[in-house]
């Protein structure tokens, strides 16, 4: 496996700040508590990286919440594990970022799919091996040239989208990313359920 994970690929403007007390922020919680414990967020221990992060819309249409940078090892999150994304460019790749923490280095892929649809309100990316290994080419999948946290990777989802059952299924395998898939949903409990039936 190459570690490719965790580094934030976009320029982050991110303006600390205080925890955003919100229901959204527990709603995350309450199912990040379940995609933990299912091993499909969490840390690789030999190179002290997290993985995995979840997001919701929040605010105006270019707004969301989402999971800090490496805050994959944290079992139960809070308020203070999360940064509210205010603005970004695609194209530009930047993005614009306030909290108590920066976020996460998948969040540009995060903004790039809530672009796609108005109706998709979560995004779950997790990590497994073994269901990168079942799923890819089965399920929707990224080009595999196409690395994370980029632009290209954003395109990409729109290209599944628009030309595969991606919009209907709301699961994509991330070939270019070892072991990533992406799951949505039009709440996060949709998502997240998503990814844990794979499991099940």
């Amino acid at each position: 496996m190459m570690f490719d994970e965790g580094y934030v690929k976009y320029e982050s403007k991110w303006q600390p700040g205080p925890a955003l007390e919100c229901a959204a922020i527990r709603g995350l919680n309450r199912y990040r508590i379940a995609l933990f414990a299912a091993g499909l967020i969490g840390q690789y221990s030999e190179i002290g990286i997290g993985y995995g992060n979840v997001s919701v819309r929040y605010g105006n249409e270019r707004q969301f919440v989402i999971s800090g940078t490496q805050t994959g090892h944290i079992r139960e999150t809070g308020p203070e594990h999360y940064a509210l994304v205010s603005d970004y460019d695609i194209a530009g790749n930047w993005l614009r970022c306030e909290g108590p923490v920066q976020a996460s280095s998948e969040a540009l892929t995060h903004a790039a799919i809530y672009e796609l649809d108005p109706a998709i309100n979560a995004v779950v990316h997790v990590h497994s091996a073994r269901l990168w290994t079942a799923e890819k080419d089965r399920l929707p999948t990224t080009d595999a040239s196409v690395p994370y946290g980029t632009p290209e990777m954003a395109r990409e989802f729109m290209r599944l989208y628009r030309e595969t059952d991606f919009p209907t299924i709301g699961i994509a395998v991330m070939a270019g990313h070892d072991e990533g898939l992406v799951s949505i949903g039009a709440d996060i409990g949709t998502a997240a359920q998503r990814i844990l039936a794979l499991v099940e």
